[in-house]
C-alpha cells in the first residue's frame, strides 16, 4: 500500500478513524468527566483540530453568538493562519462558560495530559485500536464532514489542510463508511 501517513488506514489496512458509533460512545463516556476534561474531548470530536491546537483556545477565540471557534494553525511553518470551524451552539457556551480569563487557555495541561485524558476516555468507551487516540478523533471528523456530503474545500477549511489532496484522505473509508459513501450512487 506504499506510504500509509496520508491515507485514512495504515499499511496494514487498519483503519486510522473512529466510526460515527464509536464517537457516539467516546462522548457518552467524556459525559461521565468533570466539566473541563468534558469540554476537551468534546472539542476534540466536534473540531477535528490537533491536541495542540485545542490547548491553544482561550475564551477570545469563540463566538458564541456565530457558534465559531477561531483556531491557530500550528503546521503552516511560521504563517500565521486562523481558521473558523462551527460547533454546536451549547458548546460554545460552555466553553465560554468555564470562567478563564480573555487570554487565559481553556485547559492550562500539556499535550501529554490531554492526551491521556482522551486514551482514558477512549478505554472506557471500549475503543482499541490505532485510532483509539486524539487523532483517531481528527480523522473521525473528516470522515464525518466527507460522509455528511460537505464539500471537500469545507472539510479543507476546516481541517486546516495546505492540499485538497491531504483532506480527500477522508473519501477513502473502509467497512460502514465505505458502503455508505457508495450507496449513494444508488439512488
Amino acid at each position: 500500500m506504499g506510504d500509509s501517513s496520508h491515507k485514512a488506514y495504515d499499511s496494514a489496512g487498519k483503519r486510522k478513524y473512529l466510526t460515527e458509533a464509536e464517537g457516539r460512545r467516546f462522548l457518552k463516556a467524556a459525559a461521565a468527566l468533570s466539566t473541563r476534561e468534558r469540554l476537551l474531548c468534546e472539542s476534540l470530536y466536534f473540531l477535528g483540530c490537533r491536541v495542540s491546537e485545542a490547548l491553544q483556545l482561550t475564551p477570545t477565540c469563540v463566538d458564541v453568538g456565530e457558534s465559531v471557534i477561531l483556531i491557530r494553525c500550528l503546521k503552516k511553518r511560521g504563517k500565521e493562519v486562523t481558521r473558523r470551524v462551527l460547533v454546536p451552539k451549547r458548546l460554545a457556551k460552555e466553553l465560554v462558560d468555564l470562567g478563564a480569563q480573555a487570554e487565559e487557555r481553556l485547559w492550562p495541561i500539556s499535550r501529554m495530559t490531554a492526551w491521556r485524558i482522551v486514551k482514558r476516555v477512549m478505554a472506557v468507551a471500549g475503543i482499541s485500536g490505532i485510532h483509539a487516540m486524539p487523532k483517531g478523533l481528527r480523522h473521525g471528523f473528516g470522515v464525518r464532514a466527507a460522509l455528511a456530503k460537505l464539500p471537500l474545500h469545507l472539510i479543507q477549511r476546516y481541517m486546516g489542510h495546505s492540499y485538497s489532496t491531504t483532506t480527500a484522505i477522508y473519501l477513502d473509508v473502509v467497512g460502514d463508511e465505505e458502503r455508505t459513501l457508495v450507496c449513494r450512487t444508488w439512488r
